[in-house]
């Protein structure tokens, strides 16, 4: 396994870190199936109920395990049980071109610990607790295709730590996308974040815990909110040729 170079590895406290599901809802897109994100692995009996309300696609690959997909092609996997006490949401997994370079860069530099290891496979599964959500890094021969596609991981920390982290990415010459900065959400709060980027082009976001436990309070109105945004781009013109069901709810 490579080592960083001295100072090259942050070691914030990892149990105060937490990967964060990021919904972003921008229009008009049209996207060619990248891929760079090869499935979500979630715990989630409700999911799979709804699926077959909605008479969406399911495929049960195991005892108790769906694959289905998003409308562009993203594989999810649904466990039929419900959810443990901690994150439904099991395992994301990424296409890496590389997976020694890349597991340098997700362990020994970012500090995230290693839990499985599959050389043959070509696969890793790392995590920043044993409770939360796992990243799983699988090798693919070749370049990683984003096509059109754009999106990130997000990981929350205590804020005292992000001016050490963008030191450290620094010092280490690695990408930052956009500088430690202060982003003002009007009548909510205002947040800090830094968006990195690994070896093979994946978006990763640190953002402020503390601002954002604020900012992802459940707002009354946001079923509203999307509902009506989406339906400015046309939903209804858009699922209509796919063919597919839409959710509603």
């Amino acid at each position: 396994m490579h080592r960083p170079r001295e100072g090259g590895c942050y070691s914030g406290d990892s149990e105060k870190r937490r990967e964060e599901g990021e919904f972003i809802f921008r229009a008009p897109i049209k996207l060619s199936k990248p891929g760079e994100l090869r499935e979500e692995y979630e715990s989630l009996r409700k999911a799979v109920c709804k699926a077959r309300k909605l008479e969406w696609p399911l495929n049960e690959v195991a005892v108790g395990v769906f694959e289905t997909k998003a409308p562009r092609g993203y594989k999810f996997y649904l466990q039929n049980r419900s959810p443990p006490q901690s994150d439904p949401v099991l395992k994301v997994t990424l296409a890496v071109s590389d997976l020694q370079k890349s597991l340098n860069y997700w362990s020994n530099l970012l500090g995230m610990k290693m839990y499985e290891k599959d050389e043959k496979k070509q696969r890793v599964l790392l995590g920043y607790a044993d409770n939360q959500c796992k990243l799983e890094l699988q090798g693919i021969q070749g370049a990683v295709d984003h096509a059109a596609a754009f999106g990130r991981i997000a990981f929350s920390c205590p804020q005292k730590e992000l001016s050490d982290l963008e030191d450290l990415i620094k010092r280490e010459n690695q990408k930052i996308l956009t500088l430690l900065m202060s982003l003002d959400i009007p009548g909510k709060a205002t947040v800090q974040v830094i968006i990195l980027t690994d070896p093979d082009g994946h978006e990763i976001c640190f953002v402020g815990d503390e601002a954002f436990r604020e900012l992802s309070k459940m707002d009354p109105d946001g079923s509203k909110l999307l509902a009506d945004a989406m339906a400015e781009v046309k939903r209804d013109e858009w699922f209509a040729p796919q063919n597919k069901p839409k959710a509603s709810g």
